[in-house]
């Protein structure tokens, strides 16, 4: 029996409480993220909400960073080259991988050592 499935409401990744402020800065200002307001009742959780599409992208608070991993985001772009640039004038460390089945990326990791992968579709 199938669960009917039809799509991702939210994503939640994340942070330590130590990097809290650093990793939402990242998401709203690096990226270019529209911040959402979260629930009032979920305010003094910490964290933050954002908008990516039609996909919200949530922050929560730990209160331990966790290791680095490979599990990630994949935003997807227009234009990789633009989103490379970008990067590297942020002053973003790019981890490079290759092409994965229609899509070229990059990966970069956020304050709190999330990987990100930024993605352009290739058909």
């Amino acid at each position: 029996m199938s669960f009917g499935i039809s799509g991702i409401d939210h994503i939640q990744i994340a942070a330590p409480k130590a990097l809290e402020a650093e990793t939402i800065a990242f998401y709203r200002d690096v990226l270019g993220l529209a911040e959402i307001e979260k629930p009032a009742d979920l305010k003094g959780r910490g964290g933050a909400w954002f908008l990516a599409g039609d996909v919200q992208l949530h922050i929560g608070i730990d209160p331990e960073s966790s290791p680095p991993s490979k599990r990630h985001v994949c935003f997807l772009v227009p234009n990789l080259d633009k989103a490379r640039a970008a990067a590297q004038a942020h002053g973003l460390t790019l981890e490079k991988d290759g092409p994965a089945e229609g899509l070229i990326r990059i990966f970069i990791r956020d304050p709190a050592g999330n990987r990100v992968e930024i993605g352009q579709r290739t058909r």
